[in-house]
């Protein structure tokens, strides 16, 4: 289970409201900050889930690279082959 700071952000919300309630404010500052880290928590997860994702989408993009260039590689090993076949009947005059 990844940690998303969800627990974190609802333990520091409860924290600043029973803070808020009793009047006691370090109490309250302590869920203020647990609020933060929960936050950073949920930015770090979502920039992973987004560098994984652009990860398998540039994967994608090599593999579809690589498929171009072996097709264009057939298709310059064929029009040589073609050159070459024109270039020998040129020259033995056929």
């Amino acid at each position: 289970m990844t940690d998303n700071g969800m627990l974190d952000k609802a333990a520091g919300k409860a924290k600043e409201v029973a803070g808020d309630v009793a009047g006691d404010g370090k109490l309250k500052g302590e869920g203020l900050v647990d609020q933060v880290v929960g936050k950073a928590k949920e930015v770090a997860t979502n920039v992973k889930d987004a560098a994984e994702d652009l990860a398998e989408e540039a994967e994608g993009v090599k593999e579809a690279a690589a498929e171009k260039i072996d097709e264009l590689a057939k298709d310059a090993e064929g029009a040589a082959k073609e050159v070459a076949d024109r270039v020998k009947h040129a020259v033995e005059g056929k």
